[in-house]
């Protein structure tokens, strides 16, 4: 069973980083587009079913799994674990952000420019790639 959820767990991550590369880049275009146009509302409706129907669900998954798998092969223990850890508690922040500003975009309250989407847009890329030296490589 350990191995059928690890593979559950790979499929949710790689669908929630999807999403959480992507969704900063629809903010960045989404600066662009006059409020009420409607280029705007069609960015609008991306930005929520994306939230809604995967990046939410995948991080739910990625969660659920991700601790039966710290829970069963003990990995709890390890100090590369704890580090692993705190860069997702850190994803998951920034997943909270992006919720929010999904909010602010539907309801046309965005303050922020092109500019901060566009350095925001890394901020999972360096992440993710924290977590995966962390997985693959056990530094410590």
């Amino acid at each position: 069973m350990y191995e059928w959820i690890k593979a559950l767990h790979v499929i949710a991550v790689i669908s929630w980083m999807a999403g959480m590369l992507y969704l900063p880049r629809l903010f960045v275009y989404h600066c662009e587009a006059d409020i009420g146009s409607k280029q705007s509302e069609t960015f609008k409706v991306m930005e929520r079913r994306l939230l809604k129907a995967i990046i939410n669900p995948a991080m739910i998954v990625t969660w659920l799994a991700g601790i039966y798998l710290a829970w069963a092969g003990h990995w709890y223990l390890s100090g590369w674990f704890h580090a692993k850890f705190l860069l997702v508690l850190v994803m998951s922040g920034i997943h909270g952000f992006f919720a929010r500003w999904v909010k602010d975009f539907a309801a046309d309250r965005n303050k922020r420019s092109q500019k901060f989407y566009r350095i925001i847009n890394e901020v999972p890329t360096v992440l993710m790639v924290g977590i995966v030296i962390l997985v693959i490589v056990k530094p410590f």
